[in-house]
């Protein structure tokens, strides 16, 4: 299982996960809270997780192209909904199963 996160430092990360998820939701499998979210793509799974503090994303595919395919919906839509903050793209970060298992 290949993997990646990202970080998004704002003070409304619970609103953009929710926001998120309710978009989401209208043509997926989704299920979210204040502070968690899942988000079942056909191409991956995106992890969602708030505090007040910002925005946690982490995206999670069985190959490359899925990885990059679910980062790139979750990352868009997120600056989309946040362009109030001007935002960069999002920093991934690689973080595959296979680098932590021994």
């Amino acid at each position: 299982m290949l993997e990646s996160a990202a970080y998004l430092e704002t003070a409304s990360g619970s609103k953009y996960l929710v926001q998120l998820c309710k978009h989401f939701a209208h043509k997926i499998t989704v299920s979210y809270s204040e502070t968690h979210g899942e988000c079942q793509f056909s191409c991956g799974t995106s992890l969602l997780d708030a505090d007040e503090k910002g925005l946690r994303l982490v995206a999670t595919s069985e190959d490359e192209e899925g990885l990059a395919q679910t980062q790139h919906v979750i990352e868009s839509h997120l600056l989309r909904f946040a362009f109030r903050e001007d935002l960069q793209p999002l920093d991934w970060r690689r973080q595959d199963a296979s680098q932590t298992a021994t």
